[in-house]
């Protein structure tokens, strides 16, 4: 267990062989319930899924030191993976069971810089095109006044998991 935004959560893998044996909500809502091991990433970056539906979730998070760049505003690398996660966990959630997606693009748009002092953040993306092979999401990257910090579009492969 790892503590992350303020909330102990299990961290790990799932193995392919298991993965395929559930559908893609199934899978999101386990690392959200904290019955399945959610991504290491999430750890480095102090962010985690905090809500799951199909074809939409939520990811909450506060930038920690770790992630800051050298004028001491939190790199645009922190906004575009919390976003990358949003976008590419939506469209997971669509993938019947044997299935799995993986991210081939992302578009990210800053809007504005986030400080240290800015606090807690929610990535909230949604599917925009659910297509059998390739799908397409959005996100947005708010405060917690909902400001918009960044947002971006991603799509997304759609394949057989091998086992």
């Amino acid at each position: 267990m790892e503590v992350i935004d303020g909330h102990e959560v299990l961290i790990g893998t799932i193995p392919m062989k298991d993965a395929a044996t559930m559908s893609g909500l199934e899978m999101m809502q386990g690392i959200c319930a904290g019955r399945l091991p959610g991504p290491s990433i999430c750890v480095a970056m102090n962010f985690r899924m905090l809500e799951v539906e199909e074809g939409a979730v939520t990811f909450a998070g506060t930038p920690n030191d770790g992630v800051m760049n050298p004028i001491g505003t939190v790199h645009g690398g922190w906004a575009a993976t919390i976003l990358d996660s949003a976008l590419a966990c939506c469209v997971h959630t669509l993938c019947p069971v044997g299935y799995a997606s993986t991210s081939i693009d992302l578009k990210v748009n800053f809007v504005r810089p986030i400080l240290p002092t800015t606090g807690r953040f929610f990535a909230k993306g949604s599917v925009i095109h659910p297509g059998r092979q390739i799908a397409t999401s959005q996100a947005t990257l708010t405060d917690e006044n909902g400001k918009l910090y960044a947002h971006g579009v991603q799509a997304c492969s759609i394949f057989k998991i091998p086992v």
